[in-house]
C-alpha cells in the first residue's frame, strides 16, 4: 500500500474518531444536560421506534397506527410519558406514525420481537446500508478507487457528523439512501426494471425519492421504446406496494396525508433556504433553484444512463432535493454522496477553471471538512480543559452546517460542472451534424 494511502487511512480514523468522540463526549451530554434543565424528555431518541410499533399494531392487532391512540402508545414508548401540550417544556415532535403504511412490510419480520434486540440489529443494518452506499455511489459515478482509498471514503463516511446523528437516531434514511443508490447503480448498469422496483421502494420516504423518480420519469418519456422497463417497474412495484396496503388498512392513504401535514405543523416544516433566508424568501429560492434544476434536466434528458452528463444530472437532483425539502437534517446530507464524489474527482479540472470555479471549490472544501476539523480540535484540548467548559463548545462542529450548509455551497461546483457537460455536449452534436452534412455531400442521393 503506498504511503500516500496509508496516511490517508491515518487522517481518515483521526476524523472519524474525532467526530464520535465530539457526539458522545461533548454533544449529546450538553443535550442532556439542557434536557434535564428544561424538564423536557429526550425519548430514546429512535425514528425506528414509532415506525416499530405502529407496524407490530397494525399486523399483530389489526390497529389504525395513524390513529390518536397508537400515537399516544408510541409517546409513551419513546418518551416515557403521554406529551403534555400544557406543559411548555414538553417536545413538539408528536412522533406519529409519518410514513406510507407500507413501510410495515420491512418491518414485518421484527414484529414478533423485542425493540431492544431490533434496535440492536437495525443499528448493524446502518453501517452496512452506509458502507454499501459509498460502494454503490462510487460505482454510479464511474470513479475507479484502490482497496486502500475506498477504505479512506468508507472511514469519513462513516465518521461524518451525517453518518453519526443517523446512527444515533436510528434513521431510517440511511437505508433509504442505500435504496437510492442501489437504484442509480442498477440504472448506469442498464438493469431498468430492478432499478425502478428499488426505487419505489425508496418511498417510504417520499420527499427524498419523489424528486428523483420525477427527474427519471422525464428522462424515462423521452425514450420511451428503449428506456420503459424503468417506468414499468416502478409502477408495478408502487401498485402492488399501494394495493397490498389498501387492503391491509382500507383508506390509508388519507391518515397518511392528515398524518403528514400534521408532522409539518409541529416539527416547523421549513428548508434549508427558509432557515437562511425567511419562510417566503426562501420560499422564492427554492422555487428558482427548482426551475434551475428542470432545465438542465430538460437539456441532459436524452442522455444515457452510461454518460457523464446523466450522472451529474442525478447528483445535482439529489443535492437540490436536500436543499428544497421543508427539513432541515444533517442526516439527509448522506444524499450529497454522488455530487461530493463527482467534485472531489473532478477537482483538478475546477481548480483549473478560473478564479470562481477555485473560490467555490475552496468553500466546498471549507464546509465539508470544517466538523472534523473542529471535532479533532475540541478532542485535542479535552484533556486541558473542563467537561462544562467543552459541552459549552457543542456548536462548534455544527457551525458551518448551520451557517453555510455543504449542500448550498456544492450548487457551485456543480454549475461548473453543468456547464462544462453541457459544452460537450452541445459540441458532440455539433460534430455529429457536420458529419452527416459531409457525407450528404460525398454521397448525394439525386
Amino acid at each position: 500500500m503506498p504511503k500516500k494511502t496509508k496516511a490517508g487511512l491515518v487522517l481518515a480514523f483521526l476524523c472519524a474518531a474525532a467526530m464520535w468522540f465530539y457526539v458522545e463526549r461533548v454533544l449529546v451530554p450538553y443535550q442532556r444536560a439542557d434536557a434535564q434543565t428544561h424538564d423536557r424528555p429526550r425519548g430514546n431518541l429512535s425514528d425506528l421506534y414509532p415506525r416499530w410499533l405502529g407496524a407490530r399494531e397494525l399486523l399483530l392487532h389489526h390497529r389504525n397506527p395513524y390513529s390518536k391512540e397508537i400515537t399516544r402508545e408510541i409517546q409513551i414508548g419513546y418518551y416515557g410519558r403521554a406529551l403534555d401540550p400544557g406543559r411548555p417544556g414538553d417536545p413538539k415532535d408528536q412522533q406519529g406514525f409519518a410514513y406510507p403504511v407500507y413501510v410495515v412490510f420491512l418491518l414485518a419480520p421484527t414484529v414478533g420481537l423485542p425493540f431492544g434486540p431490533v434496535a440492536i440489529a437495525f443499528k448493524g443494518l446502518l453501517v452496512i446500508a452506509t458502507v454499501g452506499s459509498v460502494l454503490l455511489w462510487l460505482r454510479v459515478v464511474r470513479w475507479k478507487l484502490t482497496f486502500g482509498e475506498e477504505m479512506i471514503a468508507m472511514l469519513l463516511v462513516l465518521g461524518s457528523f451525517s453518518a453519526v446523528q443517523g446512527f444515533k437516531l436510528q434513521q431510517l434514511t440511511l437505508p433509504v439512501v442505500a435504496l437510492l443508490a442501489g437504484a442509480c447503480a442498477l440504472l448506469v448498469s442498464g438493469h431498468r426494471f430492478s432499478s425502478g422496483t428499488l426505487l419505489a421502494v425508496a418511498t417510504i420516504k417520499p420527499h427524498l425519492a419523489l424528486p428523483l423518480a420525477s427527474v427519471l420519469l422525464l428522462w424515462t418519456l423521452s425514450d420511451w421504446r428503449r428506456r420503459q422497463r424503468l417506468f414499468w417497474g416502478f409502477t408495478v412495484a408502487m401498485l402492488l406496494l399501494a394495493g397490498t396496503s389498501e387492503i391491509l388498512l382500507p383508506g390509508w392513504f388519507g391518515d397518511f396525508l392528515l398524518a403528514t401535514g400534521d408532522y409539518r405543523r409541529y416539527a416547523g416544516g421549513l428548508s434549508i433556504l427558509q432557515v437562511m433566508l425567511s419562510p417566503w424568501v426562501g420560499l422564492v429560492a427554492a422555487g428558482v433553484l427548482v426551475v434551475a434544476v428542470a432545465d438542465v434536466c430538460w437539456r441532459f434528458r436524452k442522455q444515457e444512463s452510461d454518460q457523464p452528463a446523466f450522472v451529474l444530472m442525478l447528483a445535482l437532483t439529489l443535492a437540490a432535493t436536500i436543499i428544497i425539502i421543508p427539513m432541515f437534517a444533517p442526516y439527509n446530507f448522506l444524499l450529497m454522496l454522488p455530487a461530493i464524489f463527482l467534485i472531489v474527482k473532478d477537482r483538478r479540472r475546477l481548480w483549473a477553471g478560473g478564479a470562481i470555479s477555485r473560490t467555490g471549490l475552496l468553500l466546498f472544501a471549507a464546509a465539508l471538512t470544517w466538523p472534523w476539523l473542529a471535532a479533532i480540535g475540541l478532542a485535542s484540548v479535552s484533556p486541558a480543559v473542563s467537561r462544562t467548559t467543552l459541552q459549552q463548545q457543542w456548536w462548534l462542529p455544527l457551525y458551518t452546517i448551520a451557517k453555510i450548509p455543504m449542500p448550498l455551497l456544492s450548487l457551485i461546483p456543480l454549475s461548473l460542472l453543468v456547464s462544462y457537460a453541457w459544452k460537450e455536449h452541445a459540441g458532440s452534436e455539433t460534430r455529429q451534424e457536420f458529419q452527416e452534412e459531409s457525407l450528404r455531400k460525398e454521397h448525394p442521393v439525386a
